[in-house]
């Protein structure tokens, strides 16, 4: 029975080396995710969501982070726009994360990019673009982002659908919730790699303490805008910096100082 394209493609995917070395470099980070999305799913149905409004929930988001940001929302009764509002915000970083990846699969076809887009993920593209970062498609990529997105997309989605299932039977006293704020801190520090995104952590931090009498949780979208705003700032700022003429040396002041002209008096 012959194979079609796609099913070709798919298995010269499969068998491919840096498929392999894409899994095996998303295994390091599998159990933090998996905790995470385990108390993801306790969380969903412990705010009132039904079984299967929470599976289809877990599985056509797949959004961690925007997840656990509005299912304390829902659970406190927040509006319908403050709900969009804060997952729009949350998952802005995945605008700015795929125009990254064009540079790398913009030649891919229209299915092919939308599938990446859905499997995509922070951790997938902090070490995508460590073991890439030059800017330009290679044969090799493609198989090693499929083997950690698939690799980080079962790490999430089995624990994520037992969480659901379980989440009567998982006692609050575990101490998930912060088993998932570790998980979260140790994917936080793997993306601290300048001073942009430190500076933008530690607004995010301040401003979130600051604001944490605020209803509704809405010091998360002060939290948000406030990194944002310092990350771009601190962004241009360097820009500006590297502008500047680098200052001379004592070797090279003396030599740009001429001595004077004798026979000029």
């Amino acid at each position: 029975m012959s194979r079609s394209p796609l099913q070709e493609r798919a298995l010269g995917i499969f068998t491919d080396p840096h498929f392999r070395t894409g899994a095996r470099e998303m295994i390091a980070t599998a159990m933090g995710i998996g905790a995470w999305g385990l108390v993801t799913g306790v969380a969903m149905v412990k705010s009132g969501m039904s079984l299967p409004m929470a599976l289809l929930m877990g599985w056509t988001a797949y959004a961690g982070s925007a997840q656990l940001a509005v299912v304390p929302l829902m659970a406190a009764g927040a509006p319908l726009w403050v709900l969009w509002f804060t997952a729009i915000c949350v998952n802005l970083r995945f605008v700015i994360l795929s125009t990254m990846w064009r540079s790398y699969f913009g030649h891919l076809r229209l299915r092919h990019r939308l599938a990446i887009g859905y499997f995509s993920g922070g951790v997938i593209f902090v070490n995508f673009m460590r073991c890439y970062p030059e800017a330009k498609p290679q044969p090799e990529q493609i198989p090693y982002f499929w083997g950690a997105a698939l690799t980080n997309w079962l790490a999430w989605q089995i624990p994520s659908t037992l969480g659901i299932f379980l989440a009567h039977q998982i006692p609050l006293s575990w101490g998930l919730g912060f088993a998932g704020v570790l998980a979260l801190v140790g994917v936080l520090l793997s993306m601290l790699n300048d001073r942009a995104t430190w500076a933008a952590c530690v607004v995010a931090c301040m401003a979130a303490v600051a604001a944490f009498a605020l209803p509704l949780k809405l010091n998360i979208l002060v939290a948000i805008a406030a990194a944002v705003a310092a990350g771009v700032m601190m962004e241009q700022l360097q820009k500006q910096l590297k502008k500047l003429p680098e200052p001379l040396g004592e070797g090279e002041e003396a030599a740009h100082i001429r001595p004077p002209d004798l026979a000029k008096g």
